[in-house]
């Protein structure tokens, strides 16, 4: 007899979203030059650390900023089940978010609507296309 797993595994979401960047030729040398030196493994590293060290120089401002608009930082996931227990209890959601919001693929459109009022995501958010499509108008 097969057997049957007792739930669905869950998806761990992805580390990192890919960004493309235009940069100048002179710009592109120099980086080159740095990784050929040895100072950085590939060009991907050199951006990387380029963006580390300014997002550090300017931590106060993001914390700051991230207190006055009262944004959640980091990872935030939205399940069927949090969705259900907030319509039962006649709720609905603003999710705020710095980072990545995960609306899990167990939500259905419907419910989406039904919870949702409005989505202000600064990273990036992770929704099945139904639920993305229907709540479009609501993304700021």
């Amino acid at each position: 007899m097969p057997s049957t797993p007792l739930s669905a595994p869950r998806t761990r979401p992805p580390e990192s979203e890919k960004i493309t960047i235009n940069l100048g030729f002179v710009d592109l040398g120099q980086v080159d030059l740095l990784v050929a030196e040895g100072f950085y493994g590939n060009r991907s590293d050199f951006i990387r650390a380029a963006i580390r060290n300014q997002l550090a120089r300017h931590g106060d401002a993001v914390v700051q900023a991230v207190a006055r608009r009262t944004l959640v930082l980091g990872l935030q996931r939205f399940e069927a089940a949090d969705l259900q227990a907030l319509q039962a209890a006649g709720d609905r959601l603003r999710i705020r978010v710095l980072g990545l919001a995960v609306i899990a693929d167990d939500v259905s459109p419907e419910l989406a609507l039904a919870t949702i009022e409005s989505i202000d995501v600064l990273g990036a958010l992770h929704a099945s296309p139904a639920v993305r499509a229907a709540l479009a108008a609501r993304l700021r």
